[in-house]
């Protein structure tokens, strides 16, 4: 099995950014929260942001449907940071 690591920095490959995208994760600062990928040089972001592009993500889609309150209401993480 080839990496295909797409963060030299902390040494992250693109089956892990997929597998937190597939758990939720729908930003690269989201992806970074997880992994600290994208927090040192910085030069992943964008191959990150490729990772993820424009798929569903349920945060996104809870955003065009209720607002903010439900984001909050669906994510109990996010409502205790607020």
């Amino acid at each position: 099995m080839n990496r295909v690591y797409v963060c030299s920095c902390f040494g992250i490959t693109d089956k892990q950014v997929k597998d937190h995208a597939a758990a939720g994760a729908c930003t690269p600062r989201q992806i970074a929260s997880v992994t600290k990928a994208g927090t040192d040089c910085g030069s992943c972001v964008r191959t990150i942001q490729g990772i993820l592009g424009r798929g569903a993500c349920p945060r996104r889609e809870l955003l065009e449907k209720g607002g903010a309150a439900a984001v909050l209401a669906a994510d109990p993480e996010l409502a205790e940071a607020a």
